[in-house]
């Protein structure tokens, strides 16, 4: 007999950083999906967290205990006639894709957004990354348009698609 243990989506906290520094290292290290160069530490992470929820939300995924993905949102822009838009992310642990990880944790975070009073919801994907495209998809993102050639890493020029969908 095998026991199914539900994944838990929930608030993140303080004391999730190390787990979500972990996650996102990778991605910063070993692929252009995200433009940042350095690894953030665990210390820049908890301030990552603790400033989105305050104004927008961060949440984690666990599996048995331990945190496996998170999802987040922040300020699209600083100017007071984008405070009902914002802007989103999810990363999972490596190895996690297509297991219904992202689209529970971005479903979660689109209510918890939408509770807060957010409107629209946008997304910006490094070029080519058709797992992330397909995902943003599925899940009502429209796409908007491509920053060409916007962002140097990995010794290439980078483009990133742009998509949005409502909130409400």
């Amino acid at each position: 007999m095998s026991t199914i243990v539900a994944m838990l989506i929930r608030d993140a906290s303080a004391s999730d950083a190390e787990a979500c520094a972990a996650i996102y290292a990778p991605y910063v290290t070993d692929t252009a999906i995200t433009f940042e160069i350095e690894p953030p530490t665990v210390e820049e992470m908890t301030d990552r967290i603790t400033k989105a929820l305050k104004t927008h939300a961060w949440l984690v995924i666990e599996d048995e205990g331990r945190v496996v993905g998170y999802a987040y949102g922040g300020p699209y822009k600083e100017r007071a006639a984008y405070r009902f838009s914002c802007e989103v992310s999810v990363y999972l642990e490596l190895g996690r894709r297509r297991t219904g990880s992202g689209r529970a944790l971005y479903e979660a975070l689109f209510a918890r957004l939408a509770e807060r009073g957010f409107r629209t919801a946008v997304a910006g994907m490094t070029l080519p990354n058709d797992a992330s495209a397909g995902l943003h998809r599925a899940l009502g993102f429209e796409p908007i348009g491509t920053y060409r050639h916007i962002g140097w890493k990995l010794g290439a020029w980078r483009d990133v698609a742009w998509a949005q969908r409502d909130l409400h």
